[in-house]
């Protein structure tokens, strides 16, 4: 859907001197795009892990000083742009979740499809990884993280088994936990939503990066970042993602009066106009040529109005 995503912000960044940030670089992908398309753009891309960082470098070094890579993670993106002097941009882009990269590295533990390291953490210089939540964490909070971020109903089976494993042995690798999972689900549970480790795996990543304490932040902040006219382009992968953004969104966009006003003062007109009609979904086309396209979400937004306080 990255064509949609060039397509809704087109509008604000045709204009000269137009300040694009990338909230997720990645590889650098869509960051290239976006300089692309954009030629007169100048680009601010963050990302937390270091790795791509330096990869996504080499690719955008031909661009010169247009592009500003950032060691940082999204939310800190009004500190970003404040020690860069930026006051306001005129676009965001948002690509969620997990990397293709992160993926297709074994040793990052991400991918419940080959056995690595139970590590999970988007920049591993920091915080805690999966193997250390799986082995020290509370069963009561364990049932937890798995029914909010990965919406496992059978999260409470899922947990006593691995309690009762990780007291044999701490867990390490993700085979195992994979194993221990399908052997614990009932057969019903195991037919149906692909492999029966997807959830487990993606509430542990939520849970190891702060992703979504992350977003709830983030959002806000993006908007509030846009210049009057300005837009934010937002690509969520499941349906946690897509309720904040939603939810950040619609708040914007409506009237924040109180019933009953004859003329609605300018503090409580809406901020942003939605530039989609609910969430944008890929076509059978891309999702053929990228099958990691298929939970893809797309939202936008315009600011239309400054804060008024």
């Amino acid at each position: 859907m990255l064509q949609r995503c060039l397509d809704l912000l087109a509008p604000a960044l045709e204009r000269p001197g137009a300040v694009v940030v990338d909230c997720t670089l990645g590889l650098g992908g869509h960051s290239e795009a976006l300089l692309q398309r954009f030629p007169e753009a100048r680009l601010v891309a963050l990302d937390r892990d270091k790795e791509a960082l330096r990869l996504s470098g080499e690719r955008l070094a031909p661009f010169g000083e247009r592009a500003t890579l950032v060691h940082a993670v999204y939310d800190e993106l009004p500190d970003v742009l404040d020690r860069l002097g930026i006051a306001r941009v005129q676009g965001v882009l948002f690509d969620l979740g997990v990397s293709s990269m992160q993926l297709d590295e074994a040793d990052r533990g991400f991918a419940y499809a080959q056995d690595a390291p139970l590590d999970m953490r988007m920049d591993q210089t920091t915080g805690m990884s999966a193997a250390e939540v799986l082995n020290t964490y509370p069963p009561g909070e364990l049932v937890r993280i798995l029914r909010a971020y990965g919406e496992e109903k059978q999260a409470k089976r899922i947990v006593s088994a691995i309690v009762r494993e990780r007291e044999r042995e701490p867990f390490t690798n993700s085979a195992r936990l994979v194993e221990l999972i399908r052997d614990s689900l009932p057969q019903a549970a195991k037919r149906t939503g692909g492999n029966p480790a997807k959830r487990t795996f993606q509430a542990l990543r939520i849970e190891v990066n702060g992703e979504l304490a992350v977003l709830e932040r983030a959002i806000p902040a993006a908007v509030e970042a846009l210049a009057v006219g300005g837009r934010i382009a937002v690509l969520s992968y499941h349906s946690l993602e897509d309720r904040l953004v939603k939810q950040v969104f619609a708040a914007g966009a409506a009237t924040t009066a109180p019933p009953g006003l004859p003329v609605v003062p300018e503090r409580y007109q809406p901020r942003l106009k939605l530039l989609t009609r609910g969430a944008e979904l890929p076509t059978e086309e891309e999702i053929a040529e990228n099958r990691r396209a298929a939970p893809a979400r797309c939202r936008g937004a315009e600011r239309i109005r400054e804060s008024i306080e």
